[in-house]
């Protein structure tokens, strides 16, 4: 299902790029991460990440996350569910998105990139939003 995103946030979702992952840890504390997304057609959020990191690993184990978008003082939080994707052709086609949406550029073909995918265990986090709050 379609998240029911308010025209503004996801607008100001989308004119960003950065923003800070929360996930839990095992423990139950807290770890976030600074990452770079970009906001599907279907309103998800979706970032690369490499399978050895605390943030997929949270994932993967507590899929409930939250992403802060911070600019200056205004800020948006997604709270959502987390899906966790490290098969091809999927995986190669989300992460060559999102090097398109952090470099300005145009996306690399997705198969071309796999190998260095696999070299590098990249896998991508897809967060369906659940709720938003956005403070000015």
């Amino acid at each position: 299902m379609t998240f029911p995103w308010d025209p503004d946030q996801r607008s100001y979702a989308e004119a960003h790029v950065w923003g800070i992952l929360a996930t839990g840890r095992a423990d139950g504390s807290p770890q976030q991460s600074m990452i770079g997304y970009f906001v599907d057609d279907e309103g998800r959020l979706v970032i690369s990440a490499k399978a050895f990191t605390a943030k997929w690993k949270n994932a993967v184990r507590q899929p409930k996350v939250s992403l802060t978008v911070p600019d200056g003082r205004v800020h948006l939080v997604v709270y959502g569910d987390a899906e966790t994707i490290s098969d091809d052709p999927l995986r190669a086609e989300l992460t060559a998105q999102v090097f398109a949406t952090l470099s300005g550029g145009d996306a690399p073909d997705p198969s071309s990139i796999v190998s260095m995918l696999d070299e590098q265990q990249r896998t991508v986090i897809r967060i369906t939003p659940t709720k938003t709050l956005y403070q000015e």
